[in-house]
């Protein structure tokens, strides 16, 4: 594999999928790239935005995607429930074979602990929030293509498991799949800040 650095000050087209929140989106844009999210929700943070199925947009145009598909039908922690949303679950991993095979040359999947580790393949790489300024545990997995594994920024001596203890409420799912900040800016700073073209 030949990496070439790109020219410096030269900006990544990025579109962050499945996200309304705009946490990464923003944290490009502030890192100096052309960021847009997409999601089927409109976005709760003023920047570009499509409202639309990711699968509806000429991915083609861009340099690098994050996507963060619903967990819902894939996560391990709700595993007893497995056996009654086949249905839901096949379609839900075939949407996760989509995003992985998307003609979009650096692409970061994000996912907790699910089934696309056994049924699709095991994820490059996971981090906790706490290594990136976040005093929570929850493991975050990533499949990458053509990115480098993410580096620790700032270590947290907290380990609450936040999302787990959140009270029930409407917004609780929305509240659950929100992404980390800190994550986030180590995706714009480690991946944006030279990004690479892959011969």
């Amino acid at each position: 594999m030949n990496v070439t650095l790109a020219k410096a000050g030269s900006k990544m087209k990025v579109i962050v999928a499945c996200e309304f929140s705009g946490i990464v989106r923003d944290a490009f844009t502030e890192a100096g790239h052309d960021a847009v999210s997409c999601d089927l929700l409109p976005t709760e943070s003023p920047g570009e935005h499509i409202q639309d199925d990711i699968r509806n947009v000429d991915l083609s145009k861009y340099d690098l995607m994050v996507a963060h598909p619903p967990c819902t039908h894939l996560a391990v922690s709700g595993a007893r429930w497995f056996t009654e949303k086949r249905k839901e679950q096949q379609e839900a991993l075939e949407f996760v074979q989509w995003l992985l095979d998307a003609p979009v040359p650096r692409i970061a999947l994000e996912n907790p602990i699910s089934i696309i580790s056994s049924r699709i393949r095991k994820p490059d790489q996971i981090v906790q929030p706490w290594q990136f300024g976040h005093g929570e545990t929850k493991a975050i997995c990533l499949w990458l293509k053509n990115l480098w594994p993410l580096v620790s920024t700032e270590l947290s001596e907290g380990r609450e498991a936040r999302v787990h203890l959140m009270p029930p409420s409407p917004d609780r799912w929305k509240e659950r799949s929100k992404f980390y900040p800190g994550i986030a800016k180590a995706m714009a700073t480690q991946w944006g800040a030279e990004w690479f073209s892959f011969n």
